[in-house]
Order: structure tokens, then sequence, then C-alpha cells
């Protein structure tokens, strides 16, 4: 049951939170031209997204808890207890994370590009009289 199971929940409001965090960074860099925006935020998205195991010890000698959490947040959290080992795989996991999120970015521009017609560039620009009403145009 996902209400009485707590991992579960735990990932459930991390995806809303994050998914909340990515919309209201969308429209805060409103001013930014679309392709470095939608970078910035599949870079965001990227770190927060990309997975990592982790590994901790628990009080009994010998034991240790073990499982999923995003790269940042295990990145954070073994910066403070200084831990290198886990703490080089986090980074390489967050780093990768951050590249394919860029690279999604610029996928998303891409497609949202919709391409050239070949035609359509050739053609003049038809240039109205002056007596013609012009509709505004913004952007």
């Amino acid at each position: 049951m996902l209400i009485s199971d707590s991992i579960p929940l735990l990932w459930l409001i991390y995806a809303l939170m994050s998914l909340v965090v990515l919309g209201t960074g969308y429209m805060a860099v409103r001013f930014l031209p679309r392709l470095p925006r939608l970078v910035l935020v599949g870079v965001v998205a990227g770190a927060l997204w990309m997975p990592t195991r982790f590994r901790l010890p628990l009080l009994e000698e010998g034991e240790f808890y073990s499982g999923f959490a995003p790269a940042v947040v295990v990145a954070g959290i073994t910066f403070l207890q200084r831990d290198g080992g886990s703490m080089a795989t986090a980074m390489i996991l967050l780093v990768l994370g951050v590249g394919l999120g860029a690279l999604a970015g610029v996928a998303l521009w891409l497609l949202g590009r919709g391409g050239v017609k070949p035609e359509a560039q050739d053609a003049p620009a038809e240039r109205p009289s002056s007596s013609e009403r012009r509709e505004p145009v913004i952007g």
C-alpha cells in the first residue's frame, strides 16, 4: 500500500516537489532565450532526478542500510561525512545526470523548432502597402 510504506511515498513527494521546482524555475528564467532556458532547466532536472545507491552504517557493528536516493542528496551527505569513496560515485553520477539533462534540453529545443522549409526560405517577404492595416506582432 502506498500510504503505509514510507519509501514509495517519499519518492512520490520528491517527484512532485521536483516538478514544482522545475516548473517555477522555468517560469523564473523567462527572460532568457528558449535554448539557454531549456538547457538550464534540463541541467537542474538531471541533477534532481539522477539516482544512485547509498550505504549507511547502522548502530550495530557490521550492519548497513542500503538503498537508492537522488545523487545530489547522496553527494551532499557524503561531503558532510567526508566519505570520499561514496562521494566519488555520487559525483560521477551527478555529473552524468547534469550532462544528460543538458542534452535533453537541447533535444527539446531542436524538436520545438519545427525546422525551416527550404521553399519558404527562398521566397521574398511580401510587404503590405502603406494603406493596408498591419496587425502588431509580439516576439
